[in-house]
């Protein structure tokens, strides 16, 4: 195993899909997909940054909230056309997917399909992450005394439901090859991050769990939260409900820079507080097979900038 020394911090950023990856660069953004019969197939675009357009979307704060939106949007397409590579010619159209396409056009019918996921994927995370554990704190209201303690609880139930969910999913078989794509991903950015050429032999050597990865992120929301939400609360359970979700945002924004900031530092301080998202990976990132890897530098190797300090954490 390599001690994953890096002489490098790349902004590079992955996502595992249905049998492939999707890298995100500075430029561009890669998709990589097995095919049912053993190819790699490769689509690519240039990704125009969305402060490009407005200034002020690069500001601190705002941001973290603008890559977010524009990750899950890329996020949800990305695994929308995973989908459709990876079991080509396996499902038949159902008959809602028939009426649509009548009604519609094809092209229609991806873009209501992948705005009914994301519409649904958003609200089943703000369901079990904000508002559960919020309406199970109000419920054991009665035996707490205070704000402190009521956001304490609501904070603990969250972190409780975000590891069970995880751990749940890790366990479903076809959700463990996603993972192990993970795994790949984190492998091949490690290696590209060492300056080692990017072979299947050189990415095996690496660690899958990787301290910039998402997973960390979504720890920093978790104790973030408790601090936002602590700050402005409220006696009334369905006030709560509403403020948390006008705060999110924010917490987003603050999650954002904390998780930039651990990130471009390696010491004892960022690494204890990174320590919880990195020792949580090993639930959601599992060893890949050979050819996941060789997925995973096809997609890479696809978004690594000319200019080699475009990229730099």
């Amino acid at each position: 195993m390599s001690d994953n020394k890096c002489c490098k911090k790349t902004t590079i950023g992955g996502q595992a899909l249905i049998e492939g990856i999707m890298m995100l660069g500075p430029e561009r953004g890669a998709i990589a997909v097995r095919n049912p019969e053993g190819e790699i197939v490769l689509k690519t675009e240039d990704r125009p940054r969305p402060s490009e357009k407005r200034k002020i979307l690069s500001f601190p704060f705002i941001r973290g909230v603008v890559g977010l939106a524009d990750s899950l949007k890329r996020g949800f397409a990305a695994l929308e056309y995973s989908s459709s590579i990876a079991m080509e010619g396996e499902e038949e159209e159902s008959k809602f997917e028939k009426w649509l396409t009548k009604k519609f056009g094809s092209g229609a019918v991806e873009k209501i399909v992948l705005g009914i996921a994301m519409v649904l994927g958003v609200g089943l995370s703000v369901g079990l992450f904000i508002f559960l554990p919020t309406i199970l704190a109000g419920l054991l209201e009665r035996f707490i005394h205070g704000n402190i303690m009521r956001n304490l609880l609501e904070g603990g139930f969250r972190i409780i439901i975000f590891l069970a969910y995880m751990f749940a999913i890790s366990q479903m078989k076809d959700m463990k090859r996603v993972f192990a794509y993970h795994g790949a991903e984190h492998k091949t950015i490690f290696c590209y991050e060492a300056g080692c050429e990017l072979t299947v032999e050189n990415v095996r050597k690496f660690s899958k769990e990787h301290p910039r990865c998402g997973t960390s992120f979504m720890f920093s929301v978790m104790i973030i939260s408790i601090l936002v939400f602590s700050v402005v609360s409220w006696s009334n359970m369905y006030i709560r409900l509403a403020l948390r979700l006008v705060l999110l945002p924010v917490v987003m924004g603050i999650s954002y820079e904390v998780n930039r900031l651990l990130g471009r530092y390696d010491n004892w301080f960022t690494r204890f507080f990174r320590a919880p998202g990195v020792w949580f990976q090993k639930f959601t990132t599992f060893e890949p097979e050979d050819d996941m890897i060789e997925v995973a530098i096809t997609a890479l190797s696809e978004v690594i900038p000319e200019d080699k300090e475009s990229d730099k954490w």
